[in-house]
């Protein structure tokens, strides 16, 4: 008979993850605290980030095919939590919709929203999955008796570290594919595509910093009204299933023609590569073509590199697909005007009315809503740690792994169901 003050023995099975060890040190924390874990590999990279006991390798195809294998992997080993990153991929989907109809815990775990140095740990996913509340009152009360958060960097992690890890995922991926022969990526460039445009990049790289150095500094010593609309990864889901977007550039489209025909003539736009945009679309070329066609070239600034802080710092307002860089303006108080589902797009904190109208009268984030939300973002779904450094690795396992043994995940206060907010429908697709 099992002692009743004996601890419960969960099932953890874990999907794919990061290009880092993280997954395999948050395994090992869990069987430290008496779990089982187990691990479904779809790729050879899938094997390197895991070596470990506990792995089965999926061979077959996708689709109905791999939803009854991972169905039925489910029900023979009584799994009892679900663990990935990326719920909207193709294979993950299907695990989650097994897992849901067998009362199996979904954890997702994302980079974090408070970069740079916290991980997302979420109960079934981000942005239109999230169960974070969007009631500014709740928020309010949820957060009533939080401190508030130590804002200190803990870790740090390199570019380099970043993609020696994502070359070691995804190059065996490309030279011993044959291994799994039916296992299709989810990314919209092939691994190679994406390193030959990084080289490119790299190749220029201090020539556009100097560039972007030169233009933050002439936008502030200028004293001109300006306002920065960051872009994302074109591969991020964040893009690709939380907004109407069918590509990012429609959205470049909506917000620079927007722009042209309703901000002041005095006011500027300054427009931001992600920082880890691997160069193989052409987006300045793209934006500027735009402006100059609008008649406001001049207006509208393309940035590839410099100090965002800065610019968030003195800017009039953010324009967002639902980009982090939306959360950090948040933080010091800067309008947002939100054009997807983001998990900070709440009545009160962003601002709500039409993109029209934020040109000429954003609208800033009410007190105190505005802090309450911060406590109970770091204290429901956020840890601390990051994906690249071993200090960054082992603390983030351990907080994850702590909260998912006390299932605390999404406590205190930050979770309601069903999810407050909805996926939106893509629009009809249009040139750009």
């Amino acid at each position: 008979m099992v002692s009743p003050t004996a601890p419960e023995r969960r099932v953890f099975l874990f999907l794919q993850g990061p290009s880092s060890p993280i997954f395999g040190k948050i395994a090992d924390q869990l069987k430290a605290r008496g779990h089982r874990c187990l691990r479904i590999n779809l790729n050879p990279g899938d094997q390197i980030f895991w070596r470990r006991k506990g792995a089965c390798n999926y061979r077959g195809r996708g689709g109905n095919d791999w939803r009854d294998y991972v169905a039925s992997f489910m029900d023979r080993h009584a799994v009892t939590d679900l663990i990935l990153l990326g719920e909207e991929r193709p294979y993950h989907l299907l695990a989650i919709k097994a897992a849901k109809d067998r009362d199996i815990a979904v954890s997702v775990i994302e980079m974090g929203y408070l970069r740079p140095d916290w991980l997302t740990l979420e109960r079934d996913g981000m942005s239109s999955n999230s169960h974070f509340p969007n009631d500014p009152q709740q928020i309010v009360d949820a957060a009533g008796t939080l401190p508030e958060p130590d804002w200190k960097r803990r870790y740090t992690q390199s570019f380099t570290a970043d993609a020696g890890y994502d070359l070691l995922y995804n190059l065996p991926n490309v030279f011993l594919g044959f291994l799994f022969p039916h296992y299709r990526r989810h990314a919209l460039f092939h691994p190679l595509a994406e390193y030959a445009g990084w080289v490119l990049r790299l190749a220029g790289s201090r020539k556009r910093a100097l560039e972007a150095s030169t233009l933050v500094e002439r936008v502030l010593a200028g004293g001109t009204l300006f306002f920065v609309f960051p872009l994302q990864l074109h591969t991020d889901f964040q893009l690709r299933s939380h907004s109407p977007y069918n590509d990012q550039r429609e959205a470049i489209v909506e917000v620079i023609t927007s722009f042209a025909t309703h901000a002041s003539r005095a006011a500027q736009l300054i427009v931001k590569i992600h920082p880890l945009d691997n160069g193989l679309i052409r987006w300045q070329a793209h934006v500027e073509d735009l402006a100059s066609r609008l008649g406001i070239g001049g207006r509208v600034q393309f940035l590839d590199g410099g100090d965002l802080n800065a610019l968030l710092e003195k800017t009039a307002g953010v324009v967002t697909i639902n980009s982090t860089v939306g959360l950090h303006a948040l933080q010091l108080g800067k309008p947002v005007k939100v054009l997807g589902t983001a998990v900070f797009d709440i009545a009160g904190l962003s601002d709500q009315t039409e993109l029209d109208q934020f040109w000429t009268a954003p609208v800033s984030p009410q007190e105190p809503l505005r802090s309450a939300f911060f406590r109970l973002l770091a204290a429901a779904i956020q840890v601390r740690g990051n994906f690249y450094s071993t200090a960054g690795t082992n603390g983030g396992a351990e907080a994850i792994a702590q909260r998912l043994h006390d299932r605390s995940v999404n406590k205190p206060g930050g979770f309601v169901d069903p999810p407050p907010r909805q996926k939106p429908a893509k629009r009809t697709a249009g040139r750009f």
